[in-house]
Order: C-alpha cells, then structure tokens, then sequence
C-alpha cells in the first residue's frame, strides 16, 4: 500500500470541484477513500456553507471516524472548523470589525467602477462579507462556470483591482482570489496563515503534510503555501486531483 502524507490539505474550487460547484461523484468517493487512511484538510477562500454544499453534502458514505480527521479552514484560514463526532464545531474565527469591513466594500466598489470592473448584471452579489473575508465577485457569487473562466484568464483584471484595493487599504490584506475573485482579510493572512496554525492544532510538521492547488503560480492565492515550504503539488482542475490521489494507490 502507497505510504500517505500525514495530512493532505487542498484549495477547493478548481482543485476539488469546479467553482461554485458540488463534488463529482468520482471526487466525492476518492476524497472519503482518503479520509479512511490519513488527514485531510481544505483551505479556500470560500466561505463554510460552500464547503458544506460542495464537499460535506457528498461525503454520505464517511464515517464519522473519518468525519474527525477532516479539518475546513474557510476565508484562507482565517476560521478553522472540526467534526466532534456529532456536529461540526468552531475552532477560532478571526472576524474583521464593522470599519475594516465597511473600509474593504467601499474601496473594493469605488476602484471596480474606476478600472471599469463593475458589472451592471451579474448572478448575485458582487460584494459579500463573509466574516472573516470580505470577497469581489466581479460576475456575482453564483456565475457559471464557464462565464467565470472566460472574464479574465491571464489574471490582469484581478491584478489591477489588486493593487488598487491595496492601496486604499494598507492596513489590511487584498489577494486575487478565484477566477473572478479578490478577497479582503486582517493583514498577514493568507494560506500560509492558515497552514502554520493547522501544524500548530494538529501537531504535524508542515513538511509532512502535502497540499493540493490550482494557483500555486507566483501571485496566486496558494503560492503562499509552497512559499511556507510545504510540499504541494499543481493541478489544474480536479480531473488532476482524481488522478493525482489514484496515484496514491486510492
């Protein structure tokens, strides 16, 4: 049998599923597979019902054993939730105050409409404060997939509100996010962040784990991590991740 990381941690859109999107059926029962042999987390700057409604919701065959070796880290890890065997409960959460929040929505508005970045009719909300993050969705939380994919593929849409976001807001942390996506959270947190206080609440060392990512590019959101010097491994899309945990002999 293939000897398994101690912990294996994943970004989840474009990793795990397609953005926005539930866990293929092939994915679901890979992911549950792995769970039975070692621990696993996910880390994205999704929020936690988009962890609950594109992996937990699909996960009907994992044992509540398994259940406990899970770790989510929604909003980069600014919140991190475990399984007590009966009900998922919340390790810590570091919220953003009404002014970092109100500061984040009010510059992420005016430069989108500045750089000619803010669209007039879009699926859902543009602006959404998720707590600990608050996230531009430049076509709305609920685009499809391929409209997403299609508005800025090289990352310069992104990188121009970026940096005009971080401009305004010294005090706070402004990344790219998903493919339409900039997030907005407390300085100093990013993946890494959240990878660093896993090891700390696991007691795995970072170079025994492995993580799993879509944008481990330089300037993408999981470039932190493999910059933290944990293992990591590309994909692109979760066809590579299928393939990458059946090589593992799952």
């Amino acid at each position: 049998m293939t000897s398994l990381p101690r912990l294996v941690a994943f970004d989840l859109d474009d990793t795990l599923a397609p953005s926005k999107s539930a866990l293929d059926p092939r994915m679901a029962e890979l992911f549950v597979a792995l769970l039975e042999r070692t621990s696993v987390c996910i880390i994205s700057g999704g929020q936690i019902v988009q962890f609950q409604n594109q992996v937990l919701d699909r996960l009907g065959a994992a044992s509540p054993e398994a259940l406990g070796r899970l770790h989510l880290m929604p909003t980069c890890g600014t919140r991190y939730d475990r399984f007590d065997g009966t009900a998922w409960v919340t390790v810590y959460k570091h919220d953003l105050t009404d002014d970092q929040k109100a500061r984040a929505m009010g510059a992420l508005e005016t430069e989108a409409k500045r750089l000619g970045l803010w669209a007039d009719d879009t699926w859902g909300p543009i602006l959404e404060d998720r707590g600990s993050q608050i996230t531009f969705s430049a076509l709305g939380q609920a685009a499809p997939v391929a409209e997403k994919t299609a508005w800025d593929p090289d990352g310069a849409k992104k990188e121009s509100l970026r940096a005009a976001v971080q401009a305004l807001l010294p005090d706070l942390e402004v990344r790219s996010g998903g493919s339409t996506s900039v997030d907005i959270t407390m300085a100093g947190v990013d993946k890494a962040f959240g990878m660093t206080r896993l090891a700390e609440h696991t007691g795995i060392p970072l170079d025994e784990m492995v993580f799993v990512g879509d944008r481990l590019d330089e300037g993408g959101n999981d470039y932190p991590v493999l910059a933290l010097g944990v293992p990591s491994v590309a994909v692109h899309g979760w066809q590579d991740t299928a393939a990458y945990l059946e090589s593992l002999g799952l």
